[in-house]
């Protein structure tokens, strides 16, 4: 009888949380002794002082799990390196508190038995597919678990973005720019532009405008079927970021296609997550 091949564990780390090394360190022992193969990019390797193997594209979409120790910011991350790959990731939260990385440092072994052990639940959030149509006809996609931004690169003017529901023409925003966000984008910068705060067990997007030059200024709920396509109107240029990360400056008539992906992200939950309770904490609000 041939044992089973060693079930591979991306780890992803935090590269300014002192913590999150010592974690990093704890969890590799942890794992190897019980006969798993914890690997990491380059980049982890590096900042977190780690003797695994380098990982590949293909260990990343074939693991059994992503370790991603740090705060919201790394569990983006690790959401971003897996491009659809239905691996579900672990938070182990060194950062302050958050809303995704629910595991204290000090909980790491026990969440790792049960998850081995299959004592957990799979969280899913909605994911947004933002394909960009340039002018020259070439298209590239990428994945935003919390919001496409849509802003001027130029301070002192506004831009122009067409906007179009399934198909239909709604409204031309002459405004700082958009956002499309998630559920779980709604606590992130959507919040700052005075977006709906939205439970994440809802799927839908969320389209708010920056700093809006008209009379319509509301934000738009939508449904997980319906499509956004924003079009750049105008002469003037507008910039892309994909949770936080320029990606690509749009000129006038190009455009970006807005979609729930059918590739949600995959949370380990050890506990039923209360989203409000952590609205709640976060904010410091009061009983009343």
């Amino acid at each position: 009888m041939t044992s089973a091949s060693p079930k591979k564990v991306v780890i992803v780390g935090h590269s300014e949380r002192p913590e999150a090394p010592v974690v990093a360190l704890q969890a590799v022992e942890w794992l190897r002794k019980h006969g798993h193969a914890p690997v990491a990019q380059e980049v982890d390797i590096r900042s977190l002082g780690l003797d695994v193997d380098l990982c590949t594209a293909a260990d990343i979409a074939s693991a059994e799990l992503v370790l991603s120790i740090g705060g919201d910011g790394t569990m983006l991350r690790s959401v971003t390196m897996l491009n659809g790959a239905a691996v579900p990731v672990l938070g182990i939260n060194v950062g302050l508190l958050g809303y995704l990385a629910e595991v204290e440092p000090e909980q790491l072994v026990s969440s790792l038995e049960r998850f081995f052990a299959g004592d957990y639940e799979i969280e899913k959030r909605l994911v947004i597919d933002v394909e960009v149509e340039k002018n020259d006809k070439s298209r590239t996609t990428w994945r935003a678990l919390n919001e496409a931004s849509f802003e001027k690169e130029r301070t002192g003017q506004t831009v122009r973005l067409a906007v179009s529901i399934d198909g239909a023409r709604f409204t031309t925003f002459q405004a700082d720019g958009l956002l499309v966000a998630t559920p779980t984008g709604s606590t992130a910068y959507s919040l700052s532009a005075r977006g709906p705060v939205v439970s994440p067990t809802l799927e839908a997007m969320l389209l708010t405008p920056l700093a809006p030059h008209m009379l319509f200024d509301r934000s738009l709920v939508l449904g997980p079927t319906e499509t956004i396509r924003i079009d750049v109107d105008g002469s003037r240029s507008v910039g892309l970021a994909i949770d936080g990360q320029e990606v690509a400056s749009l000129e006038g008539g190009e455009s970006v296609t807005c979609s729930a992906s059918d590739q949600p992200a995959l949370f380990v939950r050890m506990q039923p997550q209360r989203f409000h309770q952590i609205l709640k904490a976060k904010f410091g609000l009061a009983d009343r």
